[in-house]
């Protein structure tokens, strides 16, 4: 099954982004692609929002998801994208929705793990996820979901390779910083490497935001990959058997002795 990873530079203007994402996904489309993986904040960019943020969630969720799903049923692709969901609240979620390629809304994800780091407090602004993880079935493969920070948290990557995830996406918007192109390729190639699965990710290419959207292998190695402000599309063959080729030789979900983490697990 080929998937996809697009990147670009969310604007502010949902139906603007999601033109661009049109045009990716032609991409996509034309390279065989059964999935694309856009970033995380492709709905919007947060800093180029004018007025209140609830006020534009409101506005721009449904319109967002809306035509995400006339982009996927026009084109015959599965998406995964990235955007803000009302919570009912002030602080919105931050979440990822799937559509598959014939236009119908098959799971959302919401982020669990907020970016409360490196000097910036995305609790203040955003609320955490609720329900737990998520695992879907998306043509011939299991879909596992994680959004840029929850990288960092490597059970719930084990969790999700618990649940039977062959690819693991991670939409993204990956600060620019001291040693975070490090950090970044770094837990990619680990997350892959520790789970023996697949990892396609997805940046914004941003002044402030890496890019670096790539998909890796099951060994951790990278398949495809763009650099930091390239806007566009990259695809790979992503399969069970080259999972399965490398479980031979490298059973590390076999060979552990510590028992799954049942709580992180439940909830979805």
């Amino acid at each position: 099954m080929k998937i996809s990873v697009g990147q670009f530079r969310p604007g502010g203007d949902v139906s603007a982004n999601v033109a661009t994402m049109r045009e990716l996904a032609r991409q996509a489309v034309e390279d065989g692609s059964e999935l694309i993986v856009f970033p995380e904040e492709s709905m919007f960019s947060i800093g180029k929002v004018e007025g209140a943020l609830a006020a534009a969630v409101d506005a721009g969720w449904s319109v967002f998801v809306q035509q995400l799903s006339f982009l996927a049923a026009e084109l015959g692709i599965a998406v995964v994208a990235g955007g803000y969901e009302s919570s009912g609240e002030e602080r919105p979620y931050n979440t990822l929705v799937l559509i598959d390629a014939t236009g119908r809304i098959v799971d959302t994800y919401r982020k669990l793990h907020l970016y409360d780091a490196f000097s910036y407090s995305e609790s203040q602004r955003i609320k955490p996820g609720d329900g737990g993880i998520t695992v879907v079935p998306v043509g011939a493969l299991n879909v596992g979901l994680m959004t840029c920070y929850d990288l960092r948290f490597p059970e719930q990557a084990r969790a999700l390779a618990d649940r039977g995830a062959d690819v693991v996406l991670v939409p993204a918007a990956w600060f620019k910083g001291d040693h975070k192109i490090e950090h970044w390729e770094t837990l990619l190639r680990a997350r892959a490497i520790e789970n023996t699965v697949w990892i396609a990710a997805a940046g914004t290419s941003s002044a402030h935001t890496i890019g670096h959207s790539a998909i890796l292998d099951p060994m951790g190695v990278p398949q495809v990959f763009l650099n930091d402000e390239e806007q566009g599309v990259v695809t790979a063959d992503v399969n069970r058997k080259r999972i399965e080729e490398v479980r031979e030789f490298l059973p590390v979900l076999r060979n552990r002795r510590f028992a799954r983490n049942e709580e992180i697990v439940e909830g979805h």
